[in-house]
């Protein structure tokens, strides 16, 4: 009840910056998407559908519902700063779930306002929510005191003790000793099953499809393939004009227009800077050649009109709805942030056009070997804590620990047997198409679908190590979670996966990976914290006018100029001090 009240007054916040907000762009900066999904869906008579057959499909199995006022049931809240889809308070499997391990949770997410400031509004109040996940805010709400320590608690929870070994368990603990949070992605059971990437250059495969279904492995390969393909097909179906590629610049979002020089240099995802694996020596990939030649060929796009003009002023809730429009041709970003666009896409029957998208590991040149996916690594820099005003920390770590149950862990991914997935002879899980269908729909996932997906799970197998923990990723499905355009597309390359079109997943580069799990708790306590703070300032603010520019080459140096001013070499040297320590602190575990 307590949170209740502190997430009435962090709704009333966003609200008020709502109002506040100029008329060409939403204050809504971590707004999910999931409402324009939601809302396209609403309209269509699938959704009726799909609700009807989840309550048939409930009352079949007879125990899936759940008093939720029984006596004997746990509550307990958590909030997520970071976007994310509310579940209907009679959610099914939810209920399910509560009925095994005797609790539920009610979650929150980000809504109006960026986690900095979601948090500081806790922090202000001084009541928190059971559980939270502070996401770029979890520094500040453990400098406020607002965790719980952990450490004397895990060893009664063998679930939650085993989820991680003993090495990335110290990886955790804070300047205290401490550890306060459990990181809750990035950890394969037995072994790791991905099929889907994190960032990529998507595509949508009407463009690859028009062009015969060419190799395309260099970001001018890239541009000249849309730039073609727009000039011969300008609108959709509709008449509608395209938009050949967007960019996503909202707030922290922005990574989408300045991360992507570490990728095209044949890197992997270490987030803020380069590790060079040779001399173990931290590279900025901000300065790089590589980096100036990518920001002058988004400036060559942006002068041809190819770049979206309202790239650096949309808000991620408009940049979404374009997506969601099947209108844009192209964009980096990683698909767990616009898989409800996908999800519309193919709700609005838009993949006959071909407008889903299929990714591309794009590098500077063809001689360089691209490294997008990399195996999972554990992210020290948040997770799950639970907080000072949690009146029951051992039945929370109870909980925690029995949704890591093998029956508890298919219930999150895969739903009830005969409703959600069926179960062949051999053992090996699969959906119908109908069941397919229903998995991608808003509302019945509302109802009845519970992944508690920021609260810890595993990635890769289930406990029967035969079936994967996401149904995407099961060998025998994945090719029939996806729509029908991007089915041919693979079948065009040759691929199976979409691991197969990013050219395979490179293994972890070193211990120390990946280095945004350090820069990410940095705050300005340090000079070389002050210097990162003010270097995201800086290129939040420039790097759209350096794309946008007339004379590029005077853009790129009055940007150079204004950048060195942040003092990077103290950012620089904080990272290297934090490289060389992982390593030092990893020879003693070998």
């Amino acid at each position: 009840m307590k949170f209740r009240k502190v997430a009435a007054v962090l709704l009333a916040a966003a609200m008020t910056a709502s109002m506040m907000s100029g008329c060409g762009k939403s204050a809504e900066i971590g707004a999910s998407s999931a409402k324009e999904s939601s809302d396209a869906a609403e309209q269509t008579n699938d959704e009726a559908k799909a609700e009807e057959e989840a309550t048939a499909g409930a009352e079949e199995l007879d125990a899936v519902k759940t008093s939720s006022a029984g006596e004997d049931v746990k509550e307990f809240t958590a909030f997520f700063a970071v976007p994310g889809d509310e579940l209907n308070d009679d959610n099914e499997i939810q209920q399910k779930i509560a009925e095994i391990t005797g609790a539920k949770v009610k979650e929150t997410w980000l809504t109006g306002q960026t986690a900095e400031e979601a948090v500081g509004t806790l922090i202000a109040g001084g009541e928190y929510p059971d559980f939270i996940d502070g996401s770029d805010g979890t520094a500040q709400l453990y400098a406020a005191g607002a965790l719980v320590a952990l450490d004397d608690y895990l060893d009664n929870y063998p679930n939650l003790k085993n989820f991680w070994s003993e090495e990335e368990w110290d990886k955790v603990r804070q300047d205290d000793g401490h550890i306060y949070w459990i990181p809750q992605f990035g950890n394969p059971y037995e072994e790791d099953m991905t099929a889907t990437p994190a960032e990529a250059f998507w595509i949508q495969t009407r463009v690859l499809k028009w062009d015969n279904y060419p190799e395309i492995k260099t970001l001018d390969q890239y541009f000249d393939l849309i730039e073609r393909y727009n000039e011969a097909n300008p609108v959709m179906e509709d008449g509608t004009s395209n938009i050949p590629y967007t960019i996503l610049c909202d707030d922290w979002r922005y990574f989408c227009l300045e991360n992507p020089p570490q990728f095209l240099d044949g890197y992997p995802n270490d987030g803020s800077v380069i590790v060079n694996v040779e001399d173990k020596k931290i590279v900025d990939y901000n300065t790089t050649p590589t980096a100036k030649a990518y920001f002058q060929k988004l400036n060559e796009e942006f002068q041809k009109g190819i770049v979206d003009p309202e790239s650096f002023t949309q808000s991620y809730d408009e940049y979404i709805a374009k997506l969601s429009s099947g209108r844009v041709l192209g964009m980096v970003d990683q698909a767990w942030q616009f898989q409800n666009a996908m999800d519309t896409l193919k709700q609005q029957g838009l993949e006959s056009q071909g407008c889903s998208y299929v990714p591309l590991a794009l590098t500077i040149s063809e001689d360089l070997t691209p490294q997008y996916m990399s195996e999972p690594a554990i992210n020290v820099a948040n997770g799950v804590g639970i907080t000072v005003s949690c009146e029951d920390v051992e039945g929370a770590l109870q909980f925690l620990n029995d949704i890591l149950e093998p029956e508890v862990r298919i219930l999150r991914s895969w739903g009830i047997e005969g409703v959600d997935y069926e179960v062949g002879d051999d053992g090996i899980f699969y959906r119908t198409d109908e069941e397919w269908a229903k998995s991608t729909n808003s509302a019945y996932k509302a109802s009845h679908g519970c992944a508690y997906s920021y609260l810890p799970n595993y990635t890769g197998l289930l406990a029967d190590k035969i079936n994967t923990s996401d149904p995407k990723e099961q060998p025998s499905e994945f090719i029939k979670s996806l729509p029908s355009d991007t089915q041919e597309c693979l079948k065009a390359y040759g691929c199976e996966t979409y691991v197969d079109m990013m050219g395979g997943i490179a293994p972890v580069p070193g211990p120390w990976f990946p280095m945004y799990s350090y820069s990410n708790t940095m705050t300005t306590a340090t000079a070389g914290g002050t210097a990162w703070t003010k270097m995201g300032e800086i290129k939040h603010e420039y790097l759209p006018k350096v794309v946008m520019a007339e004379d590029f080459e005077q853009g790129w140096s009055e940007y150079l100029d204004v950048y060195a001013g942040c003092q990077p070499e103290d950012f620089l040297s904080e990272m290297q001090e934090e490289l060389d320590r992982r390593i030092e602190n990893a020879a003693k575990y070998q």
